[in-house]
């Protein structure tokens, strides 16, 4: 239990950055942390994971953090952390604040939701709680930020990046790369509809 609790929190803080940028932008009005500051520290991220992975899986870097918050099958492959820095990098490059902001708390505070409410074993398909949580947790998260309609449509990409995980040639999906940008790519497609 302490693990999944861990893993949560560490998902959870992701919110940190596009938390910062929301507070200069919005409250502090500072001008500090601007979108070209969350590219940079997305950048950062990923050469900082990048080496670590690298080391971890080629170079036997063993540390008890790896062996707190990987799961069983991450030992032998890119674990979830990464693809997760991947994901959110993907996104603040391919997508505008608008969209990238509520898609990346998706990612940080919609799935650790998600994970609280499911069993905790790997189903291809979530169970029905699982995908109305995270579609109700995501849909909250972008409703201050985008309209009805893409709220909606970001919370169901983000749902079903949670929901289903598509397994090709043995390797599981994760939602942490996916979320995010199926969750921005939707409300982008929204937003463009209207």
């Amino acid at each position: 239990m302490a693990f999944e609790i861990g893993r949560r929190f560490v998902h959870a803080s992701g919110a940190i950055v596009p938390g910062a940028y929301l507070l200069d932008r919005y409250v502090l009005e500072t001008g500090v942390v601007t979108w070209g500051v969350v590219q940079t520290i997305a950048v950062a991220g990923l050469a900082v994971t990048t080496v670590l992975e690298t080391a971890r899986l080629r170079g036997g870097l063993e540390h008890a953090v790896y062996d707190r918050l990987t799961r069983e099958y991450e030992q032998n492959s890119v674990a979830g952390y990464a693809l997760y820095v991947v994901g959110a990098t993907i996104t603040v490059f391919a997508f505008e604040p608008t969209v990238a902001v509520p898609a990346l708390l998706m990612l940080c505070l919609g799935d650790p939701i998600s994970g609280m409410l499911s069993s905790g074993g790997l189903r291809t398909i979530a169970r029905p709680r699982v995908l109305v949580g995270m579609f109700i947790a995501c849909f909250l998260t972008a409703y201050p930020f985008v309209p009805l309609a893409a709220a909606v449509a970001g919370a169901l990409g983000a749902m079903l990046a949670d929901g289903i995980k598509p397994i090709v040639r043995g390797y599981v999906i994760d939602d942490n790369l996916t979320i995010p940008i199926v969750a921005a790519s939707a409300m982008w497609a929204a937003l463009i509809a209207v």
